[in-house]
């Protein structure tokens, strides 16, 4: 059964919420002030509904940039005018905060979506007609057809088609398959899951097919079926190949921003570790003027990182640690070493880290995340270790999604220390 309701505020993911009786109902794709009907979820226990249409627009909404907003799940937030968005995204770091009790200088945010995002998965599954190869709808198994995305880097534009070649030369074991597209300078690195090892056959027609579309390098889960050429990517002055989909930041002029931000945070400090460095986007730009422990848990990323390192001219010296950082945290004697810690941990956050931080005399910190909430934990626990949350920098990377990139600069006091 439909019914009517007015969108009182935007949620956190980006959906329209009304207030009824029962409590909150979020509906995606809807507008403060706007009377929207609206099918609720048959489930009585969720707080979600399907929008119907819209009956009273607001003036803040807009078109969309893309055809398949509202069918596609990868993007949240293409109807909102420009201003009204830039205080939404801002919200999204500022309310955690708020509730964290932190309070600190929030920067206005800066667009860093560039010339767009340089990865992109596909699904590939098997349908009427054949393979079909697109995106999937949001909260949802249905797959969507997507020719192009307008929030991709314009190199990706014949990503789909490519991904769709692969696809079916894989058909024969009907299996589902995510094919991850990385736009390098060298050319398309390209790692499809899902399939499992493949038979001499399979492998061989895969080799010539990568050729046939001039791929730098084609994986299978991780394990390289040819590389035609290393597949680079630019971090500073040096020239990094990271394994077979490995982490990166989503868009180049992103991952320059929030480098830029901590160096200026960390000027003049002699001795740094960068933790959950990855491939090293932090720690060789740091290394051009600053000597860099770099630590990290996966061995492959790590690899790629001490090779363009010592590759790389003119860079101060880079030494690395393999280590579980959620098991096996820095501790505080060893961070004692350091005169800035640099941090970059996954969406779950660096609790454990952060309180080892939290015990130390390393007069600057600077903490970067993705997720806002986990964010504003750990700052609260290094806050609660005498750290001030100097200064928050929003960096819109995920554009028209609920996302976005956080740096804080955390600073103590400095007081003499010893000599190590």
């Amino acid at each position: 059964m439909s019914q009517r309701c007015i969108i009182e505020r935007l949620g956190a993911k980006g959906d329209g919420v009304a207030f009824r009786a029962e409590g909150p109902v979020h509906v995606p794709f809807t507008l403060p002030g706007e009377e929207v009907e609206i099918e609720l979820a048959p489930d009585k226990n969720s707080d979600r509904a399907t929008l119907i249409t819209v009956l009273r627009q607001s003036p803040q909404r807009i078109a969309p940039v893309c055809p398949l907003f509202t069918r596609c799940g990868g993007c949240a937030m293409q109807h909102l005018e420009e201003t009204a968005y830039r205080e939404w995204k801002y919200s999204l770091v500022e309310t955690p905060l708020r509730r964290a009790g932190l309070a600190a200088e929030i920067s206005p945010l800066i667009d860093g979506h560039g010339d767009g995002r340089r990865r992109v998965t596909f699904h590939a599954r098997h349908g009427d007609g054949g393979i079909h190869i697109g995106f999937m709808a949001a909260r949802s198994h249905d797959l969507v057809g997507v020719p192009h995305c307008p929030v991709l880097t314009t190199s990706l534009n014949d990503a789909a088609i490519i991904a769709k070649r692969l696809a079916e030369v894989l058909a024969p074991a009907r299996k589902p398959l995510d094919i991850v597209v990385t736009a390098s300078q060298s050319g398309f690195d390209i790692d499809i899951r899902g399939h499992g090892s493949p038979n001499d056959r399979v492998r061989a027609a895969l080799i010539h097919l990568a050729g046939t579309l001039d791929l730098a390098r084609l994986s299978l889960h991780g394990d390289t079926i040819i590389e035609r050429r290393q597949p680079i990517i630019a971090m500073g002055r040096a020239r990094v190949v990271p394994p077979p989909g490995a982490f990166l930041q989503a868009t180049a002029l992103s991952e320059e921003l929030l480098a830029q931000a901590a160096l200026a945070a960390i000027e003049g400090r002699k001795r740094v570790a960068d933790l959950f460095c990855g491939c090293g986007p932090f720690a060789l730009r740091i290394a051009e003027q600053a000597e860099v422990r770099a630590v990290e848990g996966d061995a492959s990323m790590l690899a790629a990182l001490d090779k363009a390192a010592r590759f790389t001219e003119r860079l101060r010296k880079v030494t690395v640690e393999r280590r579980d950082l959620f098991k096996r945290p820095l501790l505080a004697p060893e961070l004692e070493a350091f005169d800035a810690v640099v941090m970059d941990p996954p969406r779950a956050g660096a609790e454990a880290q952060a309180k080892m931080l939290a015990q130390t005399s390393v007069p600057v910190v600077v903490g970067i995340s993705c997720d806002a909430a986990t964010f504003a934990r750990d700052a609260a626990i290094l806050a609660g270790g005498g750290y001030t949350l100097e200064r928050v920098q929003p960096v819109d990377q995920f554009k028209y999604s609920a996302h976005v990139e956080i740096v804080g600069i955390f600073r103590k006091p400095e007081r003499k220390r010893a000599r190590r």
